[in-house]
C-alpha cells in the first residue's frame, strides 16, 4: 500500500499510512447504514465495528461488557475468605504495589471495608529498600498481627514471602494481573486473569479491574446473605485511574470502566481526586489523557522517589485538608522526579546510541540511576526507537531495571524466561512492561539473551514507526461538535489511539516557540478558516524549527483534535504530531 498523500518520510522521519481500501469501503458502508458522521465512521471502520454493533460500541456499559467474576479461577473462594474476615472482625492487611495500579487497588479495598466500619492496615514496600512485591520480612511482620493479608497488583510470583506468612498462621489472597509462572504460590486464592491455567480470561484487566471484579462478587455473595453493600459505581473513578495509568488496553470492559469512571470523577466527590486534579491544574472535565499524563504521574511520584504509601493514602482519605496536603507533596515530588528523569534520560540515550539503535533491544545501564525513573526513561527510549527498551540502575553489585515494549512484542514473557533460566535474579511483568533485578556480572549475558528472545518475536525487524492516519479534514470541519462526536468512540489510550487526521496543504499563519521545546502554531486553508495547534517537544527534533522557519512553504499537518478551554471559551485545537512539505 502506498504512503498517505505520498509522504514516505515526514519531518520526523516517518511514513504516513492511511486507511486500507477495505477500511475505506467499510467506513462508507457504516456512514450509509448508521447516518453517523464520516470521520467517526472512519474510526469505527479501523476498529472493524459492524454497523449493527456501532450503537453499543459508542455507549459502552458495564451491563453489556462486565466479565462474570466467577469465570476467574479462585474468585469465589477469595470473596468467601474476605467475607469471613469481615464477619469475624478479623484483622486485615493490604499489601499493595507502589504504583498507581497498586494505589487504586488498595484504595478500592479500603473504601469497601470502610463502608462496614472496618479499618484495615495498608502496607506498601519501599521501592529502593524492599523492591517490588511481597518480601519475607514484611509478610512475616504483617502475619504477626493480621489473620488475612490481601496482596494487590503483586504476589503471583511471591512464593517464599507468601509461604512465610502462611507458616505464621495468616491467610493470603492474591489479586493480581501480572504474568504467572507454571506453578502458583501457596495462597488461599490467586485471582489473576493472566495465570497460565486461565482460559479465555479477561487478561486485559489491570489489578484495579481485578479488584473491582472481586467487589462485584462480594456484592453478589452479600446479596445472597441479605446484607447491603456499598455502591460500587461510585468507585469507578479509582478503576479508571488505575486502568489508564497502568497503560491497560482500552478495550471491552476497560472502555466501560474508564468511560463511567470519568463521569464519577467529574462529580468531584472523592477528596483525593479533587485535590489531585486541582494541584495538576485541571480546570475541565477529566479525559483519559489527563489520567495518564497529569494525575497518574503525580500519584506515582510517591512510590518513585518519595514515601511509597502517599498515593494510596491520598486516594483513600475522606479528609479534604489531608488530601490537599498529600497532593501538594506529591506535586513537589513529581517536579523533582522530572529533573532526575531528564538527567538519566540524556545519559541513557547517549549510551544506547553508542551501542546502536537498530537491534532488537535498546538498553542502557549505569551506577546511581534512580530506580524510580528507569521505567519512565525506558518508555522514552522505546518511543524514540520503536524498539523494546530496558534501563537499569546499579547500586553496588545490584541492578534494578525496568522495561517497556512495543505492540506485538511480549517483553514480560521474555523477562520471565530470563528469570526461569537463572540469567537474572528475578523478573516479571506483562506484555508491555516488565521489571527485573540482576547482578553486574549478569548484565551483558542477560541483555544478549533478551535481545535474542525478542528478535525471535520480530523486534529486530521493526523500522521507524509508521504514522497511522484516519483521514483528511479541512479547518472548517474541525468543530467542537465534531470533536465531541468523535469522543463517543473513546476513551482513547493504549490499544485504542485517538483518531489522527491530516490537514492538507495548509498555510502557517503563526508559529512561536513556547517553553523550552514546544511550538504554538496557527494555520489555515488560505480561504479564511484557521485553527490553532500545539506541538509538544517539537524543538527536540526538526519539527519545531522547520515550521517556525516555514518561509511561506505550505505543509500537510497531522495530529489529533482536542477541545481547548480558555477563559470560559471552548475552541478546537490540533495536538500536532507531524508535518510534511506539501
Amino acid at each position: 500500500m502506498g504512503s498517505f498523500l505520498g509522504v514516505d518520510k515526514s519531518i520526523t522521519g516517518r511514513r504516513w499510512v492511511g486507511p486500507t481500501s477495505d477500511i475505506d469501503r467499510h467506513a462508507q458502508a457504516l456512514a450509509q447504514q448508521t447516518d453517523l458522521p464520516a470521520p467517526l465512521c472512519n474510526v469505527l471502520a479501523r476498529r472493524a465495528i459492524p454497523a449493527d454493533e456501532a450503537a453499543d460500541f459508542l455507549d459502552p456499559t458495564l451491563r453489556n461488557l462486565l466479565p462474570d467474576p466467577r469465570k476467574l479461577k479462585d474468585m469465589e473462594p477469595a470473596a468467601a475468605r474476605v467475607l469471613r474476615a469481615l464477619d469475624g472482625s478479623e484483622s486485615v492487611a493490604i499489601f499493595a504495589d507502589y504504583d498507581v495500579d497498586g494505589a487504586t487497588s488498595a484504595a478500592l479495598l479500603i473504601d469497601w471495608f470502610r463502608h462496614f466500619g472496618r479499618a484495615v492496615t495498608l502496607y506498601i514496600p519501599d521501592r529502593i529498600d524492599e523492591g517490588y512485591g511481597p518480601n519475607v520480612p514484611a509478610m512475616e511482620a504483617l502475619a504477626k498481627d493480621h489473620s488475612l493479608i490481601i496482596c494487590v497488583d503483586c504476589g503471583t510470583l511471591s512464593f517464599e514471602p507468601i509461604a512465610a506468612a502462611r507458616a505464621m498462621g495468616a491467610d493470603v489472597v492474591v489479586l493480581d494481573h501480572h504474568l504467572g509462572a507454571e506453578t502458583l504460590p501457596d495462597a488461599n486464592a490467586v485471582v489473576n486473569p493472566n495465570r497460565q491455567d486461565e482460559i479465555d480470561a479477561p487478561g486485559y484487566l489491570c489489578a484495579a479491574g481485578v479488584v473491582f471484579l472481586l467487589l462485584v462478587e462480594l456484592r453478589r455473595q452479600l446479596r445472597e446473605a441479605a446484607h447491603p453493600g456499598p455502591d460500587l459505581i461510585t468507585m469507578l473513578d479509582l478503576v479508571a485511574l488505575g486502568t489508564v495509568a497502568d497503560v491497560a488496553p482500552l478495550i471491552d470492559a476497560n472502555r466501560a470502566f474508564v468511560r463511567q469512571g470519568l463521569k464519577i470523577m467529574a462529580r468531584r466527590t472523592r477528596p483525593g481526586m479533587v485535590a489531585l486534579a486541582d494541584v495538576a491544574g485541571l480546570n475541565e472535565a477529566p479525559r483519559a489523557y489527563h489520567l495518564g499524563y497529569l494525575m497518574g504521574p503525580r500519584v506515582n511520584a510517591g512510590g518513585r522517589i518519595g514515601k511509597a504509601d502517599l498515593g494510596a493514602r491520598l486516594l483513600s482519605t475522606t479528609d479534604m485538608n489531608e488530601a490537599h496536603s498529600i497532593a501538594a507533596k506529591l506535586n513537589e515530588l513529581n517536579a523533582e522526579r522530572r529533573e532526575i528523569e531528564a538527567r538519566v534520560q540524556d545519559a541513557a540515550m547517549a549510551q544506547a546510541e553508542e551501542r546502536g539503535l537498530d537491534r532488537s533491544l535498546v538498553w542502557a545501564a549505569s551506577d546511581g540511576w534512580h530506580p524510580g525513573v528507569v521505567g519512565i526513561v525506558a518508555s522514552r527510549l522505546k518511543e524514540a526507537t520503536n524498539r523494546p527498551a530496558i534501563v537499569i540502575g546499579f547500586d553496588g553489585d545490584e541492578g534494578k531495571g525496568s522495561g517497556r515494549s512495543v505492540t506485538g512484542i511480549d517483553l514480560g514473557a521474555a523477562i520471565q524466561r530470563l528469570a526461569t533460566d537463572g540469567l537474572i535474579t528475578k523478573g516479571g511483568g506483562h506484555k508491555m512492561a516488565a521489571g527485573l533485578s540482576l547482578t553486574r556480572d549478569q548484565l551483558e549475558p542477560a541483555m544478549d539473551r533478551l535481545a535474542q528472545l525478542l528478535a525471535k518475536q520480530g523486534a529486530g525487524e521493526l523500522g521507524a514507526a509508521d504514522l497511522k492516519i484516519d483521514g483528511l479534514l479541512m479547518p472548517p470541519a474541525a468543530t467542537v461538535d465534531l470533536i465531541e462526536t468523535l469522543e463517543q468512540a473513546g476513551p482513547f489510550g493504549a490499544s485504542a489511539p485517538a483518531p489522527r487526521f491530516v490537514f492538507p496543504d495548509m498555510q502557517i499563519l503563526f508559529a512561536k516557540q513556547v517553553g523550552q521545546s514546544h511550538l504554538k502554531v496557527s494555520f489555515g486553508d488560505g480561504l479564511g478558516a484557521r485553527i490553532d495547534a500545539i506541538a509538544f517537544g517539537a524543538f527536540d527534533g526538526l519539527l519545531g524549527s522547520t515550521l517556525q522557519q516555514h518561509g511561506g512553504q505550505r505543509f500537510h499537518l497531522a495530529g489529533r483534535l482536542e477541545i481547548n478551554q480558555w477563559q470560559g471559551r471552548t475552541s478546537p485545537q490540533l495536538r500536532l504530531e507531524d508535518a510534511a512539505k506539501a
